[in-house]
């Protein structure tokens, strides 16, 4: 027996890196997963990873349509939803005096606006004792150069879980968030040349990475295993909470 037989998980941004190894690791523990995804390629292939028990929606968080047929797809299933993991995301940065309105609404569309609808446009599927996850960041804790407003976003999504972790108490629903670290995924050695131009960008990024207690970057399943937590009876008395999976970085 798995930790979720006989739930349904929804898990926006499961075509790679985190979202891949949580929908892999809940379709494990025996969930049904729907996984979204902006390219048709990489979530059928994604799906394929998943197995027999996942289903790929193709949409992006930013288009209030994708949303709504991604949730008529999972309510087509004869599915309610028990398990949501909002976790479909970008990083970008920019120091205060280099921000432009095109960087701002970039990280406010994807990652605040998208999550608020993804939860949002949910509750009409969402189980009575349902577990919503969001994927915040250990960057709201910490200030470093340049991550102003991502930071800042990341902290405005850990104060959601504590708000809707109030609103929701009444159907028994938790809402919680994980705090992922510097974490090896698909888009790091882009952010890496984003934040560190120059041909050694990745050796430099290792150098500020170094600072993490544990000594190394996590891997994606080292993320998936906390969401897993938060997302089954494990994590029964846990709402309003955040989980950092970030080496130590924010707690030593």
């Amino acid at each position: 027996m798995g930790l979720l037989d006989d739930r349904t998980a929804v898990i926006t941004g499961g075509n790679s890196g985190i979202g891949l190894a949580t929908a892999k690791r809940l379709a494990a523990e025996g969930a049904f997963v729907f996984v979204t995804g902006r390219r048709q390629a990489e979530l059928d292939a994604a799906v394929k990873e998943i197995g027999d028990n996942a289903v790929g929606v193709r949409g992006d968080v930013t288009e209030p349509e994708d949303l709504d047929r991604l949730y008529r797809v999972v309510a087509d299933h004869g599915r309610g939803i028990d398990v949501l993991f909002a976790n479909a995301a970008v990083i970008d940065v920019a120091r205060l005096g280099e921000i432009t309105e095109q960087h701002l609404d970039y990280l406010l569309d994807i990652d605040f606006k998208g999550l608020v609808f993804t939860v949002q446009k949910a509750l009409p599927l969402l189980n009575d004792g349902a577990s919503v996850i969001l994927n915040s960041s250990n960057a709201n804790a910490k200030g470093s150069d340049a991550y102003g407003v991502y930071a800042a976003i990341k902290a405005a999504v850990r104060s959601l879980a504590r708000t809707w972790a109030s609103e929701l108490r009444d159907k028994g629903i938790r809402v919680n968030a994980v705090s992922p670290g510097a974490t090896d995924t698909p888009g790091l050695e882009a952010f890496a040349h984003q934040l560190l131009p120059g041909p050694d960008a990745l050796e430099e990024f290792d150098q500020l990475t170094a600072a993490i207690p544990m000594g190394r970057r996590g891997e994606p399943d080292e993320v998936a295993n906390a969401v897993l937590f938060l997302a089954s009876d494990l994590s029964s008395y846990t709402t309003g909470a955040e989980i950092p999976v970030d080496g130590g970085i924010n707690q030593i």
